[in-house]
């Protein structure tokens, strides 16, 4: 398949954006993980989980679009493309279900703190990330288990920066018309319990935007695991001290 990237919205220094979400990513899945304090905080040790959804969901899309920067014929398999799709969908999917754990912790925190040990205990917080993960592999397997069987024909360019189920479908040489219909209400499903949990929990503020648009798709991919580290990390007093005394 030919993958048309769009060259003017993500040109923007995509290996450093890269290096940038790896490097930050990373520094957090660290120190969380061998500051015994940190390690110990449900809302840490939940950051740290998130911070490596972030880093696994970069390195789907972030490699090949730099890749493609470097040569005129923009190309991926049809497997390359139906993988890219299977852990876009996969990791989205745990990304969103992990920041309503993460909501309803600070939830429980503020509205329940007599009890948030007790409720938030190292049981649960397990309990927890794994659900995350299963949500995110349920919801990419229903979408994905009639994807793979589909006749491929014809046109072959995805007008994206990577593949994505809605694209991809309109390739099909066969009606997909249910097909298309099971991904809106999987999809619009999940995003929408997701957002109704999150207004709950946090009156005010809204963490998720979906959106097969270019730009759009560089944000998701791209911008947004650069951006968690700093909005997660660096106004958090606790984090920086352990940052720091890692560094010396």
């Amino acid at each position: 398949m030919k993958n048309t990237s769009a060259r003017n919205p993500a040109k923007i220094d995509s290996e450093k954006q890269a290096k940038s979400i790896m490097a930050g990513n990373l520094l957090i899945v660290v120190t969380v993980t061998f500051d015994s304090h940190l390690h110990s905080i449900p809302m840490y040790f939940l950051l740290g989980n998130l911070s490596f959804l972030d880093m696994s969901l970069s390195t789907i899309t972030t490699p090949k679009m730099v890749a493609d920067f470097l040569k005129e014929n923009k190309t991926i398999s049809l497997w390359g493309c139906m993988a890219q799709m299977f852990f876009l969908h996969f990791l989205g999917g745990s990304e969103m279900t992990l920041l309503i754990v993460m909501a309803v912790d600070r939830y429980i925190a503020i509205c329940r703190p007599l009890h948030y040990t007790t409720i938030m205990n190292h049981r649960m917080l397990m309990g927890s990330v794994l659900l995350s993960w299963a949500v995110g592999f349920v919801h990419t397997m229903s979408q994905m288990v009639f994807t793979i069987t589909l006749p491929f024909c014809g046109s072959n360019v995805v007008d994206n920066i990577f593949c994505d189920l809605p694209l991809v479908l309109k390739l099909a040489c066969t009606d997909t018309y249910v097909l298309e219909l099971l991904v809106i209400a999987d999809s619009g499903l999940l995003s929408f319990i997701c957002f109704i949990l999150l207004l709950i929990s946090y009156t005010a503020l809204s963490t998720l935007s979906f959106s097969v648009d270019k730009f759009l798709s560089v944000f998701y991919s791209v911008i947004t695991p650069l951006l968690n580290p700093i909005i997660y990390t660096l106004k958090n007093k606790e984090m920086r001290a352990a940052m720091s005394k890692h560094d010396t």
